[in-house]
């Protein structure tokens, strides 16, 4: 098996895992605020603090895998995805559910998503391959999502909502081994004309390019974690059915395999800034019909087919454009500070939809500025400039 072929095969099996455990978080929000007597707004509050520690731990995480290798960092990652499901099952009040889904899963998260496993296949994959295998990674991260939302209903359903979380804590535990084949040489730290961390870190947030990067980003946190989190409940409200946001949400997972997978194959070929734009102008146009069209059973399941073809497929497309400007020596954790912002609009987009929900007994409000939002990303996304930074010779050379 080739190296190529090794990275991609086990990183997708991580993310497949650690994306796809965590897409069915919306499904514990009834039985658990239920259990609990919690409001919509204590649940969603943990899961919006779980999305920003994710995003604030996000560039630390992801340096460390720059530095030491991805591997000892998903090891921890994984064990911390087992330990916060599993205390999710005795977290009785609001705040002991922050510590365990919100900070623990946080950390979680940060240490074995897509930041850390891109790093590894930046460096690994030639640039003229690369928009393809970051979209392939994606596209398995996507799977994992379609695959284990019925599985993850089934398991409520089936066994109850305890019961499905120390599952799923186990489940967490097979990153481990799957980590072994993202071993890389180790880095040298302080090779001639190398471009320290801080370095890199201070011209980014110069760069006007990284900046319109991270404003896309936080657009598209708002969209898909408020979508993830708050659409099962939004349904069972107008009378529909649970299976059908189970359908639902497995159709955005099952579609979200073809969009990355697209995105990357078209980021080789076309401009990524004009991708992502189209992407932010597709979801803003999806959002709108929806909300506007009457709400049946087909709608939903057209709404989720169409937004699953544009939700992760900004991924691979941002990745790719923080490789080719900035190099792949820092790729995680630049990344991760793109993902920082991502994780803010995810944070607003998940609190938002309780709080408001909880004030004015509807989600009317936040579909609104979801629409308004994906414009505004389509119009900040166009003018980035999509080329490789000016840096004096050394430099250019380390990259």
């Amino acid at each position: 098996m080739s190296p190529i072929t090794r990275v991609l095969l086990c990183a997708g099996l991580i993310v497949s895992l650690s994306m796809g455990i965590r897409h069915g978080f919306g499904f514990f929000l009834q039985p658990m605020t239920g259990e609990f007597g919690w409001t919509r707004e204590v649940f969603a509050f943990a899961l919006g603090f779980q999305n920003l520690i994710w995003g604030l731990a996000q560039p630390f995480t992801g340096a460390l895998a720059d530095r030491w290798g991805a591997t000892k960092v998903l090891v921890v990652g994984a064990v911390f995805y087992a330990i916060g499901l599993a205390l999710m099952t005795v977290s009785s009040t609001g705040l002991m559910f922050s510590g365990s889904a919100g900070l623990l899963l946080g950390i979680a998260l940060s240490g074995t998503t897509y930041s850390i496993v891109f790093g590894v296949i930046g460096r690994t994959v030639p640039e003229s391959q690369r928009s393809q295998a970051l979209g392939i990674a994606s596209a398995a991260g996507s799977f994992g999502q379609f695959l284990m939302v019925p599985v993850e209903q089934q398991l409520i359903s089936g066994v109850g909502w305890i019961n499905a979380l120390l599952i799923l804590a186990a489940m967490s535990l097979l990153i481990i081994p799957a980590s072994v084949g993202l071993k890389e040489a180790p880095a040298i730290p302080h090779a001639p004309g190398s471009q320290s961390v801080w370095a890199a870190a201070a011209e980014a947030f110069r760069y006007p390019s990284f900046q319109m990067l991270m404003a896309g980003y936080f657009v598209c946190g708002f969209q898909v974690v408020f979508i993830g989190v708050h659409l099962p409940a939004y349904l069972k409200d107008f009378g529909l059915p649970p299976s059908v946001a189970a359908g639902a949400l497995a159709l955005i997972g099952l579609f979200n395999v073809f969009g990355t997978y697209t995105a990357g194959q078209l980021g080789a070929r076309v401009t990524k800034k004009y991708l992502l734009s189209s992407i932010y102008l597709v979801r803003a146009i999806a959002i709108a019909l929806f909300v506007a069209a009457p709400l049946t059973q087909w709608s939903v399941w057209i709404f989720a087919a169409v937004m699953g073809f544009v939700w992760l497929s900004t991924v691979p497309l941002t990745n790719g454009v923080i490789a080719t400007i900035f190099g792949v020596k820092h790729l995680g954790m630049l990344s991760g500070f793109v993902f920082f912002s991502h994780q803010i609009g995810s944070f607003l987009g998940v609190w938002l939809g309780g709080w408001l929900y909880d004030h004015t007994g509807s989600y009317n409000v936040v579909w609104y500025i979801s629409i308004v939002l994906g414009v505004l990303a389509a119009i900040i996304n166009w003018p980035i400039r999509e080329q490789a930074i000016e840096r004096g010779p050394m430099l250019s050379l380390a990259k």
